[in-house]
């Protein structure tokens, strides 16, 4: 057998420090390469990055600003950016290292190639560390000055009460429309969106528009100009109205309008506000809806009661007529006026649209034409066989089973500054009934409640149940566990701020 010798490694001497090293091009162990050429030169090893405090973003030269996560991808990318001498050489690796998150400091270690000598390629890892140093961006800057804003949504509704605004603010809650504002300001008769850029307040417009029927009106202020240049700096308005007809209003037209709109009754209830207004004639059944162009082109549907001029009745007989659509259904109702239950006999006959919700014994709210004092031009040129003794709106429920109830579900509410105009004691307790009442429409209409986000309230306490409430046939509505979102909030943003419902109510 014949023998093979291996194969044995030349090696050479370091021609600086004499080690015993494979040979190289350049005939030096890398020991001595790296203390004669450093490929870390150029690099800076520390750097400053700029950070906003208020918004938490970081400055990306030379004038934008990226919100990015600690030891994300993101702010790895804007940290490289910051080191110039990268160019020259190979990056091979980057990555964090570890670092308190209120030290202010952030460190990198990288990794690069580069050739030295002739087909002599050097690697290093060194650490660069940055700085973070607060700095306020723009935008917020803006937002802390005073008179800042560059466009501004001024939202109205000529109404006296303010379920309105409830319910629009919570599609805005839902839709998250007020994200792009600086600031929510509370007047006198609705709201005010500050804006920082004008592109912003009509994307707020159109929201509006796409919600409820609207018309706005727009105009422009200058504040500055340069003759030089030809530039102007203007601040611009935008007026916002709501139709002023709401859910549950009685509504009147005159009987040109009314045949455009199928040949319905000049005197109907309204049941809905959406992107249209839904209305019903309680006689017949007939449904139709008045868009805010046909509302605006005409402006002769008008209001006749709102929902402060509900009156209680006292159902005695429900009488059914046959005919139904969705949930209403025909009858003619025997009631009588709360103040004359055991003490006459006077009774009201009347044909609603509530005959499958109304039963003998239950209480419903309507409006007593006969005793209101209603000053409406439409309405008085109405004939006597169009306008009926009352007009029932909906069915009610005894207070004291309403506040046997605590609600297990909470709404969000925005961030909104009062501004100079505080509401007094006696607004404030029309501002709180007039919510109250908003969160009774959320409970007893499930189509109101497909369009906002209700939460689940984890803090509400279960009252015990007594023998009162055995005795109780029916109970107040409530919204069911499996509509209710739960209570997540993600960042902890100052925007919303959440309204617990509480079980004292007006």
């Amino acid at each position: 057998m014949e023998y093979i010798p291996e194969p044995r490694q030349q090696l050479i001497l370091c021609c600086e420090c004499g080690t015993a090293i494979p040979p190289n091009p350049a005939n030096m162990c890398v020991n001595c390469v790296r203390s004669i050429v450093d490929i870390t030169e150029g690099i800076p090893k520390q750097a400053t990055v700029h950070w906003c405090k208020n918004c938490e973003r970081y400055l990306q030269p030379p004038a934008s600003w990226l919100g990015c996560d600690l030891e994300s991808r993101e702010l790895l990318a804007l940290c490289l950016k910051k080191l110039r001498g990268l160019t020259k050489v190979r990056l091979i690796d980057a990555g964090f290292v570890w670092t308190e998150p209120h030290s202010r400091r952030i460190k990198i270690k990288l990794t690069i190639q580069k050739e030295v000598f002739t087909a002599t390629i050097l690697q290093q890892t060194f650490e660069v560390e940055y700085v973070v140093s607060s700095m306020m961006c723009p935008d917020c800057t803006k937002i802390m000055a005073q008179n800042t804003w560059k466009a501004m949504v001024q939202v109205r509704q000529k109404v006296d009460h303010q379920r309105t605004f409830f319910y629009l603010e919570q599609l805005i809650l839902k839709h998250n429309a007020h994200q792009e504002t600086i600031n929510i300001k509370e007047v006198k008769g609705g709201i005010d969106f500050h804006f920082a850029q004008r592109s912003h307040a009509i994307k707020m417009v159109e929201f509006l528009a796409s919600m409820v029927p609207t018309r706005s009106k727009s105009s422009e202020q200058l504040i500055s100009s340069d003759t030089h240049t030809s530039t102007s700096n203007y601040k611009f308005t935008y007026a916002v109205e709501l139709i002023p007809v709401c859910k549950d209003d009685l509504v009147s037209m005159p009987k040109k309008t009314a045949n455009a709109l199928g040949q319905i009754s000049p005197l109907v209830l309204c049941t809905r506000v959406g992107n249209a207004v839904h209305i019903i004639d309680f006689k017949t059944l007939q449904v139709a809806e008045i868009t805010g162009l046909v509302y605006w082109r005409q402006e002769d549907i008008t209001p006749v009661c709102s929902m402060r001029d509900l009156k209680e009745f006292y159902v005695m007989d429900v009488e059914l007529l046959g005919h139904q659509f969705g949930r209403y259904a025909l009858a003619d109702i025997t009631i009588q006026r709360m103040a004359d239950v055991g003490r006459n006999d006077n009774v009201i006959i009347v044909r609603s649209h509530l005959g499958n919700l109304l039963n003998f014994g239950d209480t419903v709210l309507g409006y007593d034409l006969l005793t209101a004092n209603i000053n409406n031009t439409n309405f008085e040129r109405l004939s006597s066989d169009d306008i009926p003794s009352v007009v029932l709106v909906k069915k009610s429920y005894p207070e004291r089973r309403r506040k046997r109830k605590q609600r297990n579900w909470k709404l969000k509410t925005l961030n909104k500054d009062e501004g100079d105009l505080a509401p007094k004691k006696l607004e404030q307790d029309k501002i709180e009934a007039d919510f109250e009442t908003f969160l009774r429409d959320l409970e007893e209409d499930p189509e109101l409640r497909q369009s906002i986000n209700l939460y689940k309230d984890t803090s509400a306490v279960k009252r015990p149940v007594t023998d009162m409430d055995d005795d109780e046939d029916e109970e107040a509505p409530e919204v069911p566990l499996e509509e209710l979102l739960e209570d997540l909030t993600i960042g902890g943003g100052d925007d919303d701020e959440y309204y617990v419902d509480d079980v004292d109510m007006a």
